[in-house]
């Protein structure tokens, strides 16, 4: 099965281990994983501060990447992402663009998951390998609950993983206060709602707070550094990638996990049935 790997900005940028991590994951259920090098930005961000007509041209830069019939799948980190590729580019296309540039987008949007949808849904798989000795708790991104209903998927694979103490997130559903443009634009509301879920954070005394949208980590992460908090922001792919043979280490990086995109078929470990 091919595999494309869709790296989002913020990934791409601030968060390449979990990009890596993810590729590390998809090698070890036995996909052929790809990374085109033309992909750029969704456009997500332009669409949501009413720049729709604008963001065409990075809707059909996504379809003349991944719409090639070899891609099976596009898997992204990023439940933000995934959900702009799969709600607002075929609406975007069909409103501006021609009729070939609407077949395009919801040709991408067809094959578009966020990480724990493949690995549920299409590798039938929640036992990935993973051993992560940590006491953990999960946010729930606002993007992959409501627009990509992701569900419980996230929790599932994490209560697979070996060695890892999961704890609820009392108000789990609840917005971090990022929402991308909002956070610059309402700055005094974004800190508030990231307060109130750092608060809770802490409360579960987790080492490590995880989620599948690096832009929310980055916000949640840097609240609790500000605070002096026990809890890191780590995304999901990172635990899921993380092995007995090759575990995270919380080193002021990301480990040497991150360093390993890709295992040779004799050096993977177990993840379940295929």
């Amino acid at each position: 099965m091919k595999v494309a790997l869709f790296a989002t900005c913020v990934g791409d940028v601030m968060f390449p281990s979990a990009v890596q991590a993810t590729a590390a994951v998809l090698t070890r259920l036995g996909c052929d994983v790809v990374f085109p090098e033309k992909q750029t930005c969704c456009g997500q961000m332009h669409v949501n501060t009413g720049y729709q007509e604008e963001a065409l041209p990075q809707i059909d830069a996504y379809a003349g990447v991944f719409a090639d019939p070899s891609i099976d799948y596009v898997v992204a980190p990023s439940g933000s992402c995934a959900g702009a590729v799969r709600h607002q580019h075929p609406m975007i296309a069909a409103r501006f663009g021609t009729a070939a540039q609407a077949d395009a987008a919801r040709t991408c949007a067809g094959k578009t998951l966020d990480l724990s949808e493949f690995i549920v849904d299409v590798a039938g798989v929640t036992d990935v390998g993973a051993w992560f000795p940590h006491r953990v708790t999960y946010h729930s991104t606002c993007h992959s609950l409501r627009v990509l209903h992701v569900g419980d998927r996230p929790l599932k694979l994490l209560r697979a993983v070996e060695g890892i103490d999961l704890v609820d997130l009392p108000a789990a559903e609840e917005c971090c206060g990022f929402g991308g443009t909002f956070s610059v634009k309402n700055a005094e509301t974004s800190a508030a709602m990231v307060a109130d879920k750092v608060g809770h954070i802490e409360s579960t005394g987790a080492e490590f707070v995880t989620a599948g949208d690096a832009s929310c980590l980055l916000n949640i992460g840097g609240s609790l550094r500000k605070r002096g908090g026990r809890a890191r922001a780590l995304h999901i792919a990172e635990i899921l990638a993380s092995t007995h043979r090759r575990p995270y280490q919380a080193d002021g990086g990301h480990g040497d996990v991150a360093k390993q995109p890709a295992q040779a078929p004799a050096d993977r470990e177990g993840g379940g049935s295929r």
